[in-house]
């Protein structure tokens, strides 16, 4: 596919700092690979093959692993690179990204440290932007609830205890550069382009059926590497 994916990889990963805190956090081991590796070989493997690496904290360690892969999965694969000078945020890291490397068009946009499988970057990457893929589980307390309409996104609503069953935001979306236009500076997808795109009833939800795995806190990273080596990688 021609389509770009922008991939998240700049944050600090303080939550998963007590057991990973010698690598960033897309470079978390499991069973002797980085985690980000894994997500990778999905995208490699479905055609995907037009990637931008959107990068601050320990940005030399990502640039390495990558570089080493393109000896293998990475090998017919376009790369860039985008180093953010300081931390600007989900928003303000597309945005500079875009202006740095001046990007015109759609892009898919996913988080390094989350999980998601082949199916849904296809039904993502083939959906019509703007767009944001959402799972359904049973509570959504810890993420905040996603309301839609039909396919349209009408709000979202923070996190909140006993939240109960519901749509979660799963971190990955379609979006075009023209939905940046005038944006600069730190700022946030989430707080500063969505809520727009919801007022204008342009955002549109796309259900995903999929694991969904946020290695961000020490939990979930020990629950992928059981995941993994249980022979479950489903989409691998």
């Amino acid at each position: 596919m021609n389509i770009p994916i922008f991939i998240l990889a700049g944050g600090k990963g303080t939550r998963l700092a007590s057991v990973v805190s010698d690598v960033p956090k897309p470079l978390a081991p499991v069973n002797g690979k980085p985690f980000l590796q894994y997500l990778l070989e999905i995208y490699v493997n479905q055609g995907f093959k037009n990637f931008y690496f959107l990068l601050h904290h320990k940005s030399d360690l990502i640039i390495s692993c990558v570089e080493n892969l393109k000896e293998s999965i990475l090998e017919k694969c376009k790369i860039r690179y985008s180093v953010e000078p300081s931390l600007l945020g989900t928003g303000g890291s597309v945005a500079y990204t875009l202006q740095s490397l001046n990007y015109s068009g759609e892009f898919v946009i996913v988080n390094a440290d989350t999980w998601v499988d082949a199916k849904s970057m296809n039904r993502i990457a083939s959906s019509i932007a703007p767009s944001i893929g959402v799972i359904h589980i049973s509570d959504v307390s810890r993420y905040g609830k996603v309301t839609t309409s039909g396919d349209l996104i009408m709000a979202f609503e923070e996190k909140k205890e006993n939240a109960g069953q519901g749509w979660i935001n799963a971190g990955i979306y379609k979006l075009h550069s023209d939905d940046f236009i005038g944006k600069e500076g730190e700022f946030s997808m989430e707080k500063d382009i969505f809520p727009n795109l919801v007022k204008q009833g342009r955002l549109r939800a796309v259900p995903l059926e999929t694991e969904f795995i946020d290695i961000g806190i020490p939990e979930d990273y020990e629950r992928f590497q059981k995941w993994i080596t249980s022979g479950k990688e489903t989409g691998l």
